[in-house]
């Protein structure tokens, strides 16, 4: 079970609701419509990713599922090979399930964006060859700058936990970025 200290310094989740921040201020989701949204996102602007693209054969293969809510969320087992000490999972790794865990809930949301910036906080350390879950959900929306948070947790421990901000991908060239 999450400790009193594990559950104090948890992001906020969205509470049960059928309505998300637009554009135009509540939108209705209708149920399934993130779940098909969310693969075909994916697989249109993701193919190669290295945490969830499906045909980067290097990766980790995450398959998130949309949960209600926007809150997204896959299982994943860090082989030894995902290691910085023995039998624990490299904190970049960690970092990677993290962030490509709140892309995927933007997914979900149909928007594309790139992180601009991601605030982690390690609680404990993270086995390898042991099972656990990310999951991500959406603080606030806001065309172009979306705020999200994740958690990855393991054995019943809140292993680690970010926020961050995305910035819609449409949206870079207002800012000066070019995309490769």
């Amino acid at each position: 079970m999450l400790t009193n200290n594990d559950r104090r310094e948890l992001p906020i989740r969205p509470q049960t609701t059928a309505r998300r921040r637009g554009r135009g201020g509540d939108v209705l989701q209708p149920p399934g419509d993130g779940a098909s949204r969310l693969s075909n996102v994916r697989r249109q602007q993701h193919p190669g990713c290295f945490a969830c693209g499906a045909s980067n054969c290097h990766g980790l293969g995450l398959e998130f599922s949309e949960q209600g809510d926007g809150v997204v969320e896959a299982q994943y087992r860090c082989p030894a090979t995902c290691a910085g000490y023995p039998g624990m999972v490299h904190g970049g790794v960690i970092c990677t399930l993290l962030d490509g865990a709140m892309t995927n809930c933007l997914f979900a949301q149909g928007v594309v964006g790139v992180t601009v910036e991601m605030n982690v906080r390690f609680r404990h350390p993270m086995a390898t060859d042991q099972p656990a879950t990310v999951r991500a959900w959406p603080e606030a929306g806001g065309s172009p700058i979306h705020r999200l948070a994740a958690e990855v947790t393991q054995q019943d421990h809140v292993v680690a936990t970010a926020t961050a901000r995305f910035l819609e991908k449409s949206a870079m060239q207002w800012f000066g970025y070019t995309t490769p």
